[in-house]
């Protein structure tokens, strides 16, 4: 045990003998409070040192699971913050109210140090079970703080220094904790007051978005002691139902709106709070100037400034619910319920501006997807533009996406070009192979995604442009972040939302998917059989070309077994070498090897038994360092 480690059990036990005893103020007198419940009321050792509590995939899914409105509602905040603090060395959490981080943003290169130090996605922050901490001690409390480095119960925890923030529902329950930590720190406790101020602001500011959506169907109040920032950053929220009532607040509103923040504010009618009649709500719509919209609240005598919004009228004809599933994504399962959960989820999410990371085997249907969420939703009347990063001439790719001006450079067109990305203005942008895109260019989409707009190579001016971004890849981009080939901000710009499409052989709708892709005709029993026995490595796309196939060979009648093409043969590369490139396992450069040597250096050979594209497999040789036998130096 190291000096740092005995001098943080001294601590313990002085805490524990002298607490009573000691005078403490502010955030120092609730950490000390933290470790009494520890030692006495969640009985922990302080001597311990124990490793990080890391849920499985299946129980943090639950968790996320009861959360996920607010989470996707969350994320821009996380991924602004972490945008702020991430060159610093700070990682991003978001805990749900039990302690649990349901949510992360951190740099994966240091994953092992991070995971084990549970600054990672599943870990369990409970004071119950981490003891004094950043997030534990703020459930506990309700308040924001920083415990640094000798605050932590654990020693395990010494080096840590964790600032964490509260989030209230719109009801004052705590829903989530906000927290930025480091794995380590040579600056004292008072270095961290900024991390402190900035987590609260983002943290009011995911409350406040999560209010507007969760009362977007009811009176919205926005109150401000200035004017001047009442339409742009209100200090009070309220949601007031047809009857006046108080339905919903954010947290401010209940710590500044009551002489007692004890005493609730859901349920209070408007004129006990503001000498106004709840009918005169109408002229505090933002048509006025904000100077014109002042009111006095009863209780404090406080004059504020009021923008009101009424609800919404709703046409008649929604009586649906908002989770129904559209048509065009019901039409893709057949009755797989893991498949139907993931649809379940991207149903509530097809009108949102998150962008969405479909992942899957290769032929799996992620373009498919892509195209029944934009027919889904309120976009579906403007393009839907899909780029294959992989099929796209590394060279070119800058002006193909971005477009470029008239003789801009050698080659380029005399009438100039406008762009893939511009060309989907208004719709939706399809990047699918997103791995496959250079690392350059990498932080120019970035730019795109989180400025909104292009600019066209030869330019100087940018172009504003309005796009929902759904990417696709078969590659394990988490990998490839942690080995620099892939943009980690990049990565969490993309992944809003994370869709993983099962594999065809996975499927329990795959007799049901055969059927419904042989519209008006049948199969033979034991040409059913064979099908159903086969591994698809091809997924979706194998089978609609076998059954295209087949259907063409049938002339009449049942499709029989003969009218089946020789399914194996096309998979030999693929069947002597399961580790195939294609899932890029740890192997897989090795695997792509074999399969090169295996075709007698026939690339186009392998690329069909693999199902990706020459170009694709060209960058993949040259990412492994494979050169063919012919192309080598003498």
């Amino acid at each position: 045990m190291n000096t740092s480690q005995h001098a943080h059990i001294a601590t313990v036990v002085s805490v524990a003998t002298q607490g009573a005893a000691l005078a403490a103020t502010g955030h120092e007198q609730l950490i000390r409070d933290s470790w009494f419940r520890c030692v006495h009321e969640h009985q922990l050792d302080p001597t311990r040192m124990q490793e990080a509590i890391i849920l499985p995939h299946a129980r943090l899914r639950e968790h996320q699971d009861q959360m996920e409105a607010f989470l996707h509602i969350a994320r821009h905040g996380l991924e602004t913050l972490y945008s702020k603090v991430a060159g610093l060395g700070y990682v991003v959490l978001l805990t749900d109210a039990k302690g649990v981080t349901v949510d992360f943003l951190g740099d994966l290169v240091f994953e092992p140090s991070l995971r084990k130090a549970g600054l990672y996605l599943g870990a369990d922050w409970s004071e119950q079970h981490a003891g004094t901490c950043g997030v534990g001690t703020c459930i506990s409390t309700g308040q924001a703080l920083t415990v640094h480095l000798n605050d932590h119960f654990d020693a395990t925890h010494i080096p840590l220094t964790c600032t964490s923030a509260p989030v209230y529902d719109s009801r004052g329950q705590l829903s989530a904790v906000l927290d930025i930590s480091q794995l380590s720190s040579a600056q004292p406790k008072s270095s961290q007051h900024l991390a402190l101020q900035l987590v609260q602001m983002y943290a009011h500011d995911i409350e406040n978005a999560a209010f507007l959506y969760r009362h977007r169907r009811d009176w919205i109040l926005r109150l401000s002691s200035a004017p001047q920032f009442l339409d742009v950053q209100p200090e009070y929220l309220l949601a007031l139902d047809v009857q006046g009532r108080v339905v919903g607040h954010n947290r401010r509103a209940q710590l500044g709106l009551r002489a007692d923040p004890a005493q609730p504010l859901l349920g209070t009618r408007f004129e006990r709070l503001f000498d106004l009649p709840f009918a005169d709500l109408g002229r505090y719509v933002q048509t006025r100037p904000s100077d014109q919209r002042a009111v006095m609240h009863s209780e404090g005598r406080q004059l504020l400034f009021l923008s009101a919004t009424p609800p919404p009228k709703l046409p008649n004809s929604q009586s649906q619910r908002d989770t129904a599933v559209p048509p065009a994504l019901a039409a893709l399962s057949a009755g797989d319920p893991p498949l139907e959960r993931q649809i379940e989820r991207v149903a509530r999410l097809v009108n949102s501006p998150i962008s969405l990371l479909i992942t899957g085997e290769t032929g799996s249907g992620k373009e498919y997807f892509a195209k029944a969420v934009h027919a889904s939703s309120e976009r579906r009347q403007q393009p839907f533009v899909a780029v294959n990063c992989a099929a796209i001439p590394e060279a070119l790719i800058e002006s193909e996406l971005f477009g470029h001006l008239p003789g801009s450079f050698s080659g380029a067109s005399p009438k100039g070009k406008r762009g893939l990305i511009p060309e989907a203005d208004g719709g939706t942008l399809f990047l699918d192979e997103i791995g496959d895109m250079p690392l350059g260019l990498q932080a120019r989409l970035l730019r795109v995604l989180s400025e909104r707009e292009v600019l066209p190579v030869g330019a100087t001016r940018a172009v504003p442009v309005n796009v929902r971004v759904i990417a696709a890849t078969h590659a394990p981009l988490e990998t490839w972040v942690r080995a620099g080939r892939f943009r980690d901000d990049l990565y969490y710009r993309l992944n809003g939302a994370h869709i993983m499409l099962p594999p065809l052989r996975e499927r329990s709708d795959l007799s049901a998917m055969i059927d419904r892709l042989l519209p008006g005709r049948t199969l033979a029993p034991e040409a059913r059989q064979c099908l159903l026995q086969h591994p698809w490595p091809g997924n979706l796309r194998e089978l609609r070309n076998v059954l295209d196939y087949a259907s063409s060979m049938c002339q009449q009648g049942p499709i029989g077994l003969d009218d089946l093409p020789e399914l194996l043969g096309s998979h030999e590369v693929r069947q002597a070498y399961p580790d195939t490139p294609n899932e890029l396992t740890p192997n897989g450069d090795a695997s792509l090897l074999q399969a090169l040597r295996l075709s007698q250096w026939n690339v186009s050979a392998v690329a069909r038994s693999l199902n990706v594209s020459r170009m694709t497999l060209y960058r993949r040789m040259k990412r492994a360092g494979i050169v063919a036998p012919h192309r080598q130096a003498g």
